[in-house]
């Protein structure tokens, strides 16, 4: 007979996740190793193959949940306007730096199968976005409304890239900040 999961299945691959992120971030995915990721995790080497066939599996699992995650984030918030997106995507970016960093860098090291459901996520995160954009200066032509709606997410990625926790503005201060340089750019477009 097969064996059950375990009551905190869920908590552990999570776990998992978060500590893997952070290894892969810090040494690069491509140099990075599931030996490394359990020491870094504080699991043995047979734990992590336990939940995680391999290092691909495990990346795929980050990257699909974190934007899976980041999508369902900002869809919630896609009826509270352009302001509410904006929030919605620096709120769910907070503590997942690692994660950002490993979509940013190495989502394109898995085979195309595996990319095609994570690009369909970030592509669903870009049409909400274009939606909010659209709904805030509507009669925009398809290659400025393109061109805005990435210009919003290079701003929000300011934050990620060059903001240093303790200093500055806070994360809520820089939302609101970002989408008032964004509301008043679109309207004098």
């Amino acid at each position: 007979m097969a064996r059950g999961l375990a009551r905190d299945h869920d908590e552990k691959r999570a776990a998992l996740r978060k500590g893997a992120a952070d290894y892969f971030a810090q040494h690069g995915y491509d140099r990075a190793s599931m030996t490394g990721a359990a020491k870094h995790c504080g699991v043995s080497k047979a734990l992590i193959y336990h939940y995680y066939t391999s290092k691909e599996d495990l990346l795929f699992d980050i990257l699909d949940d974190h934007l899976g995650a980041l999508v369902d984030v900002v869809e919630s918030a896609s009826g509270e306007g352009l302001r509410g997106v904006i929030r919605a995507i620096l709120s769910a970016y907070e503590d997942a730096d690692a994660e950002h960093k490993l979509q940013l860098d190495a989502l394109a090291t898995l085979p195309p199968e595996r990319q095609a459901p994570l690009i369909a996520a970030q592509r669903r995160l870009v049409t909400v976005m274009a939606e909010a954009v659209d709904a805030a200066r509507p009669g925009l032509d398809a290659d400025h409304l393109r061109a805005l709606t990435m210009s919003v997410f290079g701003i929000l990625n300011w934050f990620y890239m060059w903001h240093r926790p303790g200093k500055g503005l806070s994360r809520a201060a820089y939302a609101d900040l970002a989408a008032e340089f964004v509301l008043g750019g679109l309207r004098a477009v």
